[in-house]
């Protein structure tokens, strides 16, 4: 039994990046499917939470660079879904309604668990296996990542009733003549015949569907030049005073040689800028005077501070070398960038953030406007910051205050070498696809590219296939309405 729990964990874990074996993820939950069948509710929730803590500690794995006990706190809470899963998966006991119910409990279960409050992490859904997958998920613009995820688990639920016919089948024939078997075998088949046909039709539909949209002209009427700097700057120098001189440094001599490729913005990473920007005198006079000597507009993430309150931001620098506009991260990171209910309990504060300070959230869905100065005319941006990617209202949100196009500053270095970059980027496809609009991605360590508004991973910072812990610039051309 616990081997068919450890197969179902490795293939969804192995269906997401660094892997990306993204077929397993429609055959995943079939050992499972056949462990929990005959189990009784409470041992049905044990093995179901079971699978879920093996499946989330191999995909979050990379979490252990920050935090181990932080890593099997989340994957414990995180499991609590797969255990409900797996007790509504035993309390439907026909099949007719399984086909259908599962995938739709499977999906509500993933809404709730992004959208849950404090505790809201849309991280890993299923759907988001498949971002390679172009044709399958271009329903994403109408249903989100969880109509892929739908779909993922129709076809599992569907695979695995087929196998077990199958089996029952050889059962009931292994006293049987040769000649008898066939017969038997038809006859078990036929009322799978109905979902069979039922499934093959909602692939069609989601294949054509994605494969008109893929074919389809864009309807963008100009483009607009940008360029992303990936300064690679190890985490543990990136709030070293003695490395504030370094970073600035190497993050100019990335920005003139971009500047060279003529790009209408220049975008830097999440705290990319070392110190508090503006009340580090002397370096922020350093980064605008590099907006004007280059003569291009700048994007750049900093730590501000107001009124004694932290704010992790993004600043827009026009190329005269003033500020045109900031926007503070409204969705911050439980417990990495503020500590829940600190304020009735100051001593939760210490315990998890010691002595750092707390992030302020920001308010203000702010829409940056810049100047295509080949085509005299304004261009509109929305940022996303860190983990907000992974939330769509927010992206919606910019999209609704007239955004037209989006860009995502991060930094992954936190996580080294894993596949957390890339399980991120995929977040960053789907945002693409809901909103049909490019992204930008811009990344301290990468994955730092663009994205296209049907998915299409079209240019990135890379070397030898690599994308990750490399310095470099990468200068592309992305629509504009």
């Amino acid at each position: 039994m616990l081997w068919k729990v450890i197969t179902s964990a490795l293939f969804l874990i192995f269906a997401f990046p660094n892997f990306n074996l993204s077929f397993l993820a429609f055959i995943g939950f079939i050992p499972f499917f056949s462990v929990i069948e005959d189990k009784s509710p409470k041992d049905v929730f044990l093995i179901s939470y079971v699978f879920g803590f093996l499946f989330y500690l191999g995909t979050l794995y990379w979490l252990y660079h920050v935090t181990v006990i932080g890593l099997v706190i989340l994957c414990l809470y995180l499991a609590l879904y797969f255990g409900i899963f797996g007790l509504c998966c035993r309390l439907l006991k026909t099949y007719s309604l399984k086909l259908i119910t599962i995938p739709l409990v499977w999906v509500f279960l993933e809404y709730i668990q992004a959208h849950f409050p404090i505790m809201g992490f849309g991280w890993a859904l299923l759907g988001y296996s498949q971002y390679k997958n172009l044709p399958l998920i271009q329903i994403a613009d109408f249903s989100g990542v969880y109509g892929v995820s739908f779909v993922i688990m129709m076809v599992n639920i569907t695979v695995w009733r087929l196998v077990r016919t199958v089996i029952e089948c050889r059962e009931q024939n292994a006293e049987s003549k040769k000649n008898n078997l066939r017969h038997s075998m038809l006859s078990v088949l036929c009322p799978m015949r109905y979902a069979l046909c039922f499934l093959l039709l909602i692939l069609l539909l989601v294949c054509g569907y994605g494969f008109v949209r893929l074919n389809e002209k864009g309807n963008f009427k100009n483009t607009t030049k940008i360029s992303v700097i990936q300064g690679n700057i190890p985490q543990e120098l990136k709030w070293d005073p003695a490395a504030q001189n370094m970073i600035i440094e190497k993050y100019s001599a990335l920005t003139k040689m971009a500047a060279l490729d003529s790009p209408d913005l220049i975008v830097w990473p999440e705290t990319s800028f070392p110190g508090f920007f503006e009340i580090d005198k002397e370096m922020t006079g350093r980064v605008l005077n590099l907006a004007k000597e280059t003569k291009t507009q700048l994007l750049t993430g900093v730590n501000a501070e107001d009124n004694e309150e932290s704010f992790n931001s993004a600043v827009l620098i026009s190329r005269e070398g003033d500020i045109a506009g900031r926007y503070d991260k409204i969705h911050l990171v439980p417990f990495g960038e503020y500590v829940p209910f600190s304020k009735r309990f100051p001593a939760l504060h210490k315990l998890v953030l010691g002595e750092l300070g707390e992030f302020t959230p920001g308010h203000e869905f702010k829409i940056f406007q810049f100047s295509v100065y080949s085509l005299k005319l304004k261009a509109k941006f929305g940022v996303l910051i860190c983990f907000e990617d992974i939330f769509p209202e927010l992206a919606k949100r910019f999209v609704e205050n007239g955004a037209e196009f989006l860009i995502v500053i991060t930094n992954d270095a936190w996580y080294g070498k894993s596949g957390a970059a890339y399980q991120h980027a995929a977040c960053s496809v789907f945002r693409a696809i809901e909103n049909r609009m490019p992204v930008v991605r811009c990344a301290n360590t990468g994955y730092s590219c663009f994205i296209d508004s049907k998915g299409r991973i079209y240019d990135s910072v890379e070397e030898k296939k690599s994308h990750l812990f490399i310095t470099g610039y990468k200068t592309s051309i992305i629509g504009i309405k």
